[in-house]
């Protein structure tokens, strides 16, 4: 009977401390989650208030990664892995690539391409708010399963049971709306060549019968600071060509102006590096 009490007495214990432990928190993860924590939601403003696109994703991408430590922290293997290489290795850097080739100024999000979507977005994130807080405040009072215990078959066996078994008509729908957006986007910017692709030839006496540029267009400007792609070039008397940057650049009033100060600077300091490098040479030949 004493041994029977004991054995009941000792799972109590392991019981009851099975539970505390999943009510309470290391020294270690409470450090971790303040510390990435802050990390994570000063990204998540960067991304909002930073001014140039390039930077702001740079930020999305760093709150992702962070979220991904959370992920793994917590024992989800499987969503820390995904967070890393679907969402900042993949789409993250997709968007960071466009935004680069494409050159977004802080000048295009001013513009209101669609009547009302401010608004439209504030109330979504208003509504966002309200869902977050909402989950929040429910897992805060009730009670929840440690994560021995969620992970007791496996986390990513355990995640592929509730997706295929519980879950499976929302997997099927998310996967259906993600083949829906891919075949959107390429119909959308699909165009159907209704003639003949002009060979170089065709190019070349096109441009010769119009008389306007016989030679190919010339290259633009090229600094070292930056690939100049936006700054036009300048002819032999130093003047600069339209015809150096592209009519994309042109029409958005991207282009950089060259102008006679920017020409001056340029020579000023060729001429001191002329004037630093004669002194060198100067006092080469003397200690010889």
């Amino acid at each position: 009977m004493s041994a029977q009490l004991a054995a009941h007495s000792g799972s109590f214990a392991a019981d009851a401390g099975s539970s505390l432990a999943a009510y309470s928190t290391s020294t270690g993860e409470a450090f971790q989650f303040w510390i990435l924590g802050t990390v994570a939601v000063i990204g998540a403003l960067c991304t909002v208030f930073m001014k140039k696109a390039v930077h702001s994703a740079l930020c999305l991408a760093g709150t992702m990664i962070v979220l991904a430590v959370f992920y793994l922290a917590n024992g989800a293997y499987f969503l820390g892995i995904v967070q890393v290489v679907v969402y900042t290795g993949a789409i993250m850097m997709l968007f960071l690539f466009v935004v680069m080739l494409v050159g977004v100024t802080a000048a295009d999000s001013l513009k209101e391409t669609i009547r009302g979507q401010r608004w439209l977005a504030l109330l979504c994130g208003l509504g966002f708010g309200i869902l977050l807080c909402a989950g929040i405040g429910n897992a805060s009072l009730s009670e929840f399963n440690g994560l021995a215990q969620a992970n007791s078959g496996g986390n990513v066996e355990g995640l592929a049971a509730l997706i295929f078994t519980k879950y499976v008509f929302a997997f099927e729908i998310t996967g259906a709306l993600l083949i829906t957006a891919a075949v959107g986007a390429m119909v959308l910017t699909h165009r159907e060549r209704t003639e003949r692709a002009r060979t170089q030839r065709e190019l070349a006496q096109e441009r010769v019968r119009a008389g306007k540029q016989l030679p190919p267009l010339p290259a633009p400007g090229v600094y070292a600071r930056h690939n100049a792609v936006d700054i036009a070039g300048l002819l032999p008397d130093g003047t600069p060509s339209e015809l150096t940057v592209i009519g994309t650049l042109r029409e958005r009033g991207q282009i950089r102006d060259v102008s006679d100060e920017a020409i001056k600077d340029l020579k000023a300091l060729e001429q001191r590096a002329g004037e630093r490098l004669g002194r060198d040479g100067r006092a080469e030949e003397a200690a010889k």
